[in-house]
């Protein structure tokens, strides 16, 4: 842990958020000289603030400790960089469509890297009222299940939640070109095109 890299993040996100030592010092009931060492590296926050400070600031206490900035460039997203997190605790499915710090049960997540489908795992596409229609002959079992799908059409990302000993359906709007994802919970995400 270096104090002074913690006290850069500190004094960075103070200044995002275009507050005072002051205002911050009154918002966790300390001085506003304790957030100035803090800032200055001449200290560290004791670890009964860190929760406190972690949930004024909005971030995890993990990304305090870090003291990395971690900065996203601003390009505005790219869905094409679309990436997918999932829970290996509780089964929490989350996105992000450029690089992000993604933390659940107490624990950080990896982005998934998927697959292009493969023979077992693909979906079965079909042309209904003027939507794709997809489908699969993957097993649904609560140990052998696909636990979600999402499409990536143009600027929109299409996410449904599938549960175990369901049948899996998903329905998209009809495009000329579309990425579809799933997740089985026993070999990982997948890829296939849609066109």
């Amino acid at each position: 842990m270096q104090v002074d890299k913690i006290g850069e993040l500190l004094y960075f996100l103070r200044k995002e958020r275009d507050l005072t030592q002051k205002q911050v010092a009154n918002a966790l009931n300390i001085s506003d000289k304790t957030v100035s060492k803090w800032e200055c590296g001449l200290g560290c926050p004791d670890i009964s603030v860190l929760p406190e400070l972690a949930e004024f600031f909005n971030v995890s206490v993990d990304y305090l400790l870090s003291g990395e900035l971690n900065l996203n460039e601003q390009i505005g997203g790219n869905m094409k960089q679309s990436k997918f997190y999932v829970c290996p605790q509780c089964g929490n499915v989350a996105t992000s469509i450029s690089e992000a710090t993604i933390s659940c049960c107490h624990q950080l997540l990896q982005p998934l890297t998927p697959r292009k489908a493969e023979q077992g795992h693909e979906l079965v596409v079909e042309e209904v009222d003027g939507e794709f229609y997809l489908t699969t002959s993957h097993e649904m079992t609560k140990e052998h299940y696909i636990m979600f799908t999402a499409a990536i059409i143009e600027d929109t990302l299409i996410m449904k939640k599938q549960y175990p000993e369901w049948q899996l359906q998903f329905r998209m709007p009809k495009r000329k070109y579309a990425r579809v994802y799933f997740y089985c919970k026993e070999h990982g995400l997948f890829y296939q095109l849609i066109k």
